[in-house]
Order: C-alpha cells, then structure tokens, then sequence
C-alpha cells in the first residue's frame, strides 16, 4: 500500500511488505483462471476467486502497514503495490466482463482511465520525474472498486444473496469509478503542475 508520509526508504527487496506484494502479484493469474475456468467447461469455482481476491485485499492493507511500522518503505514496494492494485482490477474487469456480468461501458471506462496514467507516466518519464505516490483518493477508489467487484461476482445467481449483492455491489462500483476518475484528474493535474515548473526553470 503506498503512504504519503516521508519516511527513510531502503533499497532492499526481501522485506516483508514486498513478499506480501509479490506473492499478491503471483495471485493475480490464478485469479483468472479460477473466475474464467466455467467459461472453458470447468467447474464453477467463484468462492474460490473470493477467497483469493480477500486475501489480496487483506495482503494489500498488511503491507503498507508493515512497511511503516517496520520502516522497511522500499523503492521496489512502491512500484510492486500499484502494479498488483491494477493487475487486479484489469483481471477481474476482463473476468467478469467475459462473463458478462459486468457491461462494457463500465469496462471501458475504467480502462480508459488506465489509459490516461500510462499517458501521464510516459509524459513524467520523458521529463525525467518519477511516477507521483498513490494518493488517498486513489486508494479509496481501489478499496471501493475491490469490494464492488466480489459482490458483483456473488450477483450471478437467483437467491436472495445475488440480490442483495447485486444492490451493494453496483453502489460500490458507482462510488469506485468516480473516485478512479477524479483521482486519476487530480494525477493530470500533478503531471500539468511539475511540467511546467520543469518549463519554467528551463
């Protein structure tokens, strides 16, 4: 999970936080594989990409929390926790978009967004700055998006649960896609700002 606060950062890569991150990233094919495995003729095996998809979760929050505590906040970790964030959310977009469980209006605009931060990036990178941190405002938009998107799985069914889940389910990914965008239009707005003070001191 990546903080705003300064701390004393290390160059090491066996931390405790970045294992979580990797092991996170590990997490990400099987995830696919179990919530796409019934389109291919296998089993339905959507509690088990619920359970993977917690853990995620819960590996994510341990991490940052970690890492803080034991001062062990690594340049590594900060490029391992966003990657794992949005391999994450690109999975499950193409997961339950195959499915489809999610329509792909919403897809798209998620991965519009997306798009947008690579542009960003790029744009830093050619101006020799680094990615900025993750913001608050990205992160809520994650934890939204993380929840919406186990509830809108629970959703494909006719019981009382797939109903209620649906309900929850699509509130979150409401909340989650417009907080995406307004983080990723504060992140524009970051990118704006340090080109132009490059311009300037030119």
């Amino acid at each position: 999970m990546e903080v705003q606060e300064t701390a004393v950062q290390t160059d090491r890569v066996l931390t405790i936080p970045n294992i979580l991150s990797m092991a996170r990233l590990v997490g990400v094919p099987v995830f696919l594989w179990l919530i796409l495995w019934p389109e291919f003729g296998g089993p339905n095996c959507d509690v088990w990409a619920l359970l993977v998809l917690a853990a995620s979760g819960v590996s994510d929050y341990l991490d940052g929390k970690l890492a803080r505590r034991w001062n062990q906040i690594s340049s590594l970790g900060r490029i391992l926790d966003p990657a794992a964030d949005r391999l994450y959310i690109l999975s499950t977009l193409v997961g339950l978009t195959w499915r489809g469980i999610l329509p792909i209006w919403l897809t798209s605009a998620l991965l519009a967004r997306e798009l947008l931060l690579l542009v960003m990036v790029w744009i830093l990178d050619r101006h020799g700055y680094a990615p900025p941190q993750v913001n608050f405002l990205g992160k809520a938009a994650t934890f939204n998006l993380m929840y919406a998107f186990p509830l809108l799985l629970l959703s494909d069914g006719s019981s009382w649960v797939s109903s209620l889940a649906a309900i929850f389910g699509w509130a979150f990914a409401g909340w989650g896609t417009a907080l995406y965008w307004w983080a990723g239009i504060l992140y524009v707005v970051q990118v704006r700002r340090l080109i132009r003070v490059d311009a300037g001191a030119d």
